[in-house]
């Protein structure tokens, strides 16, 4: 279902004053229209729920230039109209992978996600920004994302690694303390 379309710095910058001029704001609206998606086809019985949230942001990336000047509204209004596309297109070509088996009680997995958000919070700027880098793309994409990431911070790989390894054991640790926090 992935488009071989690339995303250009330029066409995301564009999304992201759509979203919102405030630079911060925009990050923010992104972040949560992306997890929104995610759950809409996850709630929808698809499996692979991020591709297709991220497949719906493409293409609504990909719209930027019509949309800015005429658009009117929340902009979450429409990825919720492209999101229903993606899905449709996505029960067409997988029929037979309707049925997922569900782990986890739904409250549980909104409950972690929201301790996530809340400990990410936390975190200092710098290393909310890292986490959210260090784990983009995927396969050979990533191990150069993290590379050209390691190198604008002027550290070698394995220190990133490591400095990415410190930060997820005290946001786990963090996620661990919320959800007892919760439960008691």
């Amino acid at each position: 279902m992935r488009t071989q379309w690339e995303i250009s710095q330029d066409a995301f910058d564009k999304f992201l004053a759509w979203l919102d001029p405030d630079r911060e704001l925009a990050r923010t609206k992104y972040e949560t229209i992306r997890r929104k998606l995610i759950k809409i086809f996850l709630c929808r019985g698809c499996a692979v729920g991020e591709d297709l949230a991220d497949e719906t942001i493409n293409r609504v990336i990909r719209k930027i230039p019509e949309l800015a000047d005429s658009y009117t509204g929340d902009p979450a209004a429409y990825f919720c109209g492209v999101a229903r596309n993606v899905h449709l297109e996505y029960v067409k070509k997988n029929p037979a992978s309707r049925p997922m088996p569900v782990a986890d009680p739904p409250d549980q997995k909104e409950l972690e996600y929201e301790c996530l958000e809340r400990c990410m919070d936390k975190l200092a700027p710098d290393n909310r920004e890292l986490m959210l880098e260090y784990y983009q793309k995927e396969k050979q994409e990533k191990i150069d994302h993290r590379k050209e990431l390691a190198a604008r911070l002027g550290i070698a790989v394995n220190a990133l690694r490591i400095r990415a390894h410190r930060i997820r054991l005290s946001l786990q640790s963090c996620v661990e303390n919320c959800l007892q926090q919760e439960a008691g």
